[in-house]
């Protein structure tokens, strides 16, 4: 039964993720106005608005004009649907489940949004990012190595003041590490090869997870990236110049790491002999 109204409230937050993908980038309100045909301009029904259903009684079409609605509306309804199930699967009804949610929406919105328009907003980032460090003095980060380091020099702070060092360290090394890189790459190539969009987003990470998960986005998404990039690139001439989303590869990997990472983590640590 809770699974049930879990799925159902994703289907609902992620018809409003949609909005937020299609008009945060253009600058418009996702408030109002209300939610429209961009072809005929006409208002959608409430009930030609209900996720997932209406798209599939409209056969993927405006009722007022027949232009076809994009498949991104009901398969950004669905991928959130799944990702409130699977953080409800890892965390169960805890504040860590409200986290993961927020979170989860806020990748979502940032993985469509680089996707489509090439831009990870700052209006979704800024506000996630106060958000992160909002949550790291309520519920804990996971703030090694800086834990450790602190205890060998005898510093020993208590447990939500050492989560929020955490999420700032998170932050610093996440945010920090794709700063230096793209500097790096501008002054070399002397153009852009990393957007301050994927600076951003990499706070975000770093606030909400600390260093060790806000590592493992970087290092997955890298190379979720390259297994798609390089292959479409040797195969095709047209990607040769194609400038890939690689914002939508990390928030990808973030949103394992929010879910699966721990796990990932520990067996990894595991079969290194660090535990």
């Amino acid at each position: 039964m809770i699974q049930t109204i879990v799925g159902l409230f994703g289907l609902i937050f992620g018809s409003f993720l949609n909005v937020c993908i299609v008009r945060v980038p253009r600058g418009e309100s996702v408030i109002t106005p209300g939610s429209h045909c961009p072809g005929c301009g006409h208002n959608i029904r409430w009930y030609h608005n209900i996720p997932v259903l209406s798209y599939v009684l409209l056969r993927g079409r405006c009722r007022d004009c027949g232009q076809r609605i994009s498949l991104l509306y009901p398969l950004v309804e669905i991928l959130t649907a799944v990702v409130f199930l699977l953080q409800y699967w890892r965390y169960g009804l805890t504040i860590e489940f409200a986290k993961g949610l927020i979170f989860a929406m806020l990748m979502i919105v940032l993985i469509f949004t680089d996707l489509l328009d090439r831009r990870i907003p700052h209006k979704i980032s800024v506000p996630g990012i106060a958000l992160g460090l909002a949550f790291s003095l309520i519920t804990q980060v996971d703030n090694r190595p800086v834990g450790w380091l602190l205890a060998n020099w005898g510093i020993f702070p208590s447990g939500l003041l050492l989560s929020g060092i955490g999420a700032l360290a998170g932050a610093a090394i996440g945010g920090g590490l794709f700063f230096v890189v793209g500097e790096a790459f501008y002054h070399l190539r002397h153009k852009e090869g990393l957007g301050f969009g994927d600076v951003m987003l990499m706070l975000l990470v770093g606030t909400f997870y600390g260093p060790p998960l806000t590592l493992m986005t970087i290092l997955l998404g890298s190379l979720l990236g390259s297994f798609i990039a390089i292959p479409l690139t040797v195969i095709s001439s047209k990607f040769r110049n194609y400038k890939w989303p690689y914002g939508s590869f990390l928030g990808v990997a973030a949103l394992y790491a929010s879910i699966g990472g721990d796990a990932l983590l520990r067996a990894y640590l595991q079969w290194g002999g660090f535990r």
